[in-house]
Parts: structure tokens; C-alpha cells; sequence
């Protein structure tokens, strides 16, 4: 059995001073020799792994016979955003996890496939309507424009449902283009996709606020058969220690929301400077970390420091995006916990006390639990400091309209197989009602809500 296909990539000395992709994907060639390596297996297992369904191994062979448009067709079925799914999900812990050849070798490049297919073939493709005539006058509200709230609108928009999708920002897509960073996922690749709704007919309106500039009650009056909310997890979280006021502090939310939405990064053409002194610490382990502690780079600091309280093999980030990280020069300190940010004369960051951990028995989440070791502080030398410990649902919405029933964490409480909420004709999903999780679990509860709200309608 051949290898694995490798993409080619942007090379470290110059990756590392510009935000532009760091991989350039598969060409036709390379493309073809991956998807020649699919076993093209009965029961499909790697299906069982996607949350939005697609028959994976029909498109791969698509992509073998050099079918490259009719693969994308294929995909479409049941995703309508396969440039942004190719690269920022998950695949090793889903499709490519339950691979019948990774039992034995690498598994099938499932992701990068799937970007090839959408980036090599978008032009000139529409998506067929499936006009449903009871639903073709009925209106349903999307609160919120990320990964849910675009693929339950696009589910709808297929039957014929007349939708409008409600932004709070200046710019349609959610975390995708104020938390992910144009190195890993580029701005015109979300836009390219997100035309796809509009030209399904999905209405979207910026700047509209739910809770504020609208209210749920008010969407109902306006005619709204069902609502959708998925306005994801964007309140950032805090380690709740002494310092966290002072200057160059950053939650990881606020920090990307400036280098990727207000478009930071390209400053002085967009004036919206972001100070990054030379030493920066990151606390944190996941993807959010990974991409505030590459963005700091990029933007000039001289060293970027990954703080994370356990070891290298509980980090819940991605391989690839770790190892990436890695090859640019980012530096990893395992088993610290931060005691608390240390400022000087003029409030600004000069250090982080932090004190070393071993791992003891596993927690709630199955990991070993970090357990501080008496006598083993230190203070580390920073000028910056990003928190990146996991973002909350935004309470807004759930505070005005307070029927809503919800978790400890402020999360709305859904059915897992319909995503109704207490209220009939109100349905959530995404990050919203699981807290922080990945792009492609959120559409999938996008896609399961569609199927809800679509039933509700019918019975109406």
C-alpha cells in the first residue's frame, strides 16, 4: 500500500512573516494518487464518522476517475461548505478515525480531498432546490451566521423554505472569519461559500443583535414559523487570577477578533493595530491557543511561549496544527499552571507566576488531572499574555427571553436528536448548546435541526 500523499506548504522562513495559507492542497495529480489509495469499502465505515453524512467514498472515487465537478455534486448532497470543512475539521478523530485502511496504514486524506474537490471545481455550480409546495411560503429565522446557523439555513433554503439569517456582526460566517485565521482558513473561501446560501435565496441581515435590536417575541410577530439559534460560544473565559486587568492581556476571542475580523494583521492598510511586545506566553492547549500563539508570531513577536498545565499528550488541539506550530519556532512549557500575570510601574505585563504540575488520576474528561506541586513556583518573563482556555455561551439571548431553559454553563438545553428546545417552534444547536466544540459538530446539529424544524412545519 502507497503512502500518503503529503501537500505541499508554504516554507517555514516565509510562512512565519506573512498570514497567507500555509498549505496549498492537492494538484490533480497528487489528488488522484490519494484517492487511488480508498479501498472503496461496502459498509463505509468513515460515513459513521461524518456529522453532516457524506457518502465519502463515492466522491473519492469520483476523484480517481479525475471527475472532479461530479465529486463536488456528490458532496453537495448533503454539505454546502466543503472548502471550510477540507480544512479546519477535525478528520483524524472522525471520518479518517474510523478509516478501514488506517487499521493498517495512514488513512485516506478524507479532509484534503475534500478540499480539493471544492476548490477545484466550485466555479459554475449550483445547488438544485428541492421545493417542498406546503413549505414554500413558510419563514424561518437564524440567529447567528457560524457553521449551524449556515447549515441549517442551507438545509431549509434546499426545501423551498424562505429563510433569513440574522449576523450580530459587520460580516457573516461567525467563528469562521473572527476566530480562525487566514493562514488556516482564507476570508474569500468562507465568503465564496457562504454565496452559495444567498444564491439558495437565504436572506442575511448584519448588524442585527438579538436581544437587542430584535427580540424573540418580535421575530414571531413578524411572521417566523420556527426559530433556529446558533450564535455559538463567544464569551471568552478567564483563569480568575490576580493581573488579568493589566495591559497587554488578551482573551484569545478578543485577540483574533482583531487580527481576523477587524483585519489586524494588515495594519497600516486597516487601522486596527494590535500591540504584541517580544515575549508572548499563550495559555492554553487547544486550537484557539495554536492559532493566537501562530498570529503572534506573525505579527512580530520575537517569542511565543504555549503555557498548558498537562503534557504534550492531552493536548486537545490538532496534530497538524501543533506540529505546524512547532515547525515555526513556537515553544511548548508542559505541566505549568499561571498563579497569576505580574505587571510594572506603568500596568503593563512583565511576567507570569506560574507553578509546576505532575499528572494524577483521571478527571471528568477522561485525562489525568494536573496536580500542583508544592514549592515549585517560578516567575516567567512575558509582555503579553493571551488567555485561551475555552470560550461560554453568550448569555444575551437567554437573558432576554428567559422561557429558554438552560445548563450550568449558560448553554440552552436541547433534545440531543431534535435540537427543540422547551419552547415549541425554537430549536438551537452548535456551540450555543453543546459549549465550545468543532466547526463540523455544529453543522451537524445544524443539519439534524433542519430535519426538526422541516417536520414542525409539515405538521402545521
Amino acid at each position: 500500500m502507497k503512502e500518503r500523499v503529503r501537500d505541499k506548504k508554504q516554507p517555514v522562513s516565509e510562512r512565519i512573516k506573512n498570514f497567507n495559507e500555509v498549505s496549498f492542497g492537492y494538484d490533480e495529480k497528487q489528488a488522484i494518487e490519494e484517492a487511488s489509495r480508498c479501498l472503496q469499502c461496502k459498509n463505509a465505515p468513515c460515513i459513521k464518522g461524518c456529522p453532516v453524512e457524506i457518502d465519502i467514498p463515492r466522491f473519492i472515487k469520483e476523484i480517481k476517475q479525475g471527475n472532479f465537478q461530479k465529486a463536488l455534486e456528490i458532496i453537495y448532497e448533503k454539505n454546502l461548505l466543503p472548502a471550510i470543512c477540507g480544512r479546519v475539521c477535525p478528520q483524524e478523530t472522525q471520518c479518517e478515525q474510523l478509516c478501514t485502511l488506517g487499521k493498517k496504514f495512514e488513512p485516506v486524506a478524507i479532509g484534503k480531498l475534500e478540499r480539493f474537490a471544492a476548490d477545484y471545481s466550485k466555479v459554475g455550480l449550483s445547488c438544485q432546490i428541492n421545493q417542498i409546495p406546503e413549505l414554500k411560503d413558510k419563514k424561518v429565522a437564524v440567529i447567528g451566521s457560524g457553521p449551524a446557523g449556515l447549515t441549517c439555513a442551507s438545509e431549509l433554503a434546499r426545501c423551498g423554505i424562505k429563510v433569513t439569517i440574522f449576523e450580530a456582526l459587520h460580516q457573516p460566517g461567525g467563528v469562521l472569519v473572527y476566530g480562525i485565521p487566514e493562514f488556516r482558513l482564507p476570508k474569500k473561501i468562507v465568503e465564496q461559500e457562504i454565496n452559495q446560501l444567498l444564491n439558495l435565496g437565504v436572506e442575511i441581515k448584519k448588524n442585527v443583535i438579538i436581544g437587542k435590536t430584535l427580540t424573540i417575541e418580535e421575530l414571531f410577530e413578524m411572521g417566523y414559523k420556527a426559530i433556529f439559534i446558533g450564535t455559538g460560544a463567544g464569551l471568552p473565559n478567564f483563569l480568575g487570577i490576580p493581573g488579568e486587568n493589566l495591559l497587554r492581556v488578551y482573551s484569545a476571542n478578543e485577540f483574533l477578533t482583531r487580527v481576523n475580523l477587524m483585519k489586524g494583521y494588515l495594519f497600516p492598510e486597516y487601522d486596527t493595530p494590535v500591540s504584541i511586545g517580544e515575549k508572548v506566553a499563550v495559555i492554553g492547549g487547544g486550537n484557539v491557543a495554536m492559532d493566537s500563539a501562530r498570529s503572534a508570531l506573525r505579527l512580530g513577536a520575537k517569542e511565543v511561549v504555549v503555557l498548558y498545565r498537562r503534557t504534550e499528550n492531552e493536548m486537545p488541539a490538532r496534530k497538524e496544527e501543533y506540529e505546524n506550530a512547532k515547525e515555526e519556532g513556537i515553544k511548548f512549557v508542559f505541566l505549568v499552571q499561571p498563579l497569576e500575570i505580574i505587571g510594572d510601574e506603568n500596568g503593563f505585563v512583565k511576567g507570569v507566576k506560574v507553578i509546576h504540575n505532575e499528572l494524577g488520576e483521571p478527571d471528568e474528561s477522561g485525562r489525568r488531572k494536573p496536580v500542583p506541586i508544592p514549592g515549585s513556583e517560578e516567575i516567567l518573563t512575558f509582555d503579553t499574555v493571551i488567555v485561551a482556555i475555552g470560550q461560554s455561551p453568550s448569555p444575551l439571548i437567554t437573558q432576554t427571553y428567559p422561557l429558554l431553559k438552560t445548563g450550568k454553563h449558560g448553554n440552552i438545553i436541547v433534545n440531543p436528536e431534535t435540537c427543540e428546545t422547551n419552547i415549541k417552534g425554537i430549536y438551537a444547536g452548535g456551540d450555543i448548546a453543546t459549549g465550545a466544540a468543532t466547526v463540523i459538530s455544529a453543522m451537524g446539529m445544524g443539519k439534524k435541526a433542519a430535519r426538526s424544524i422541516i417536520s414542525f412545519l409539515k405538521a402545521q
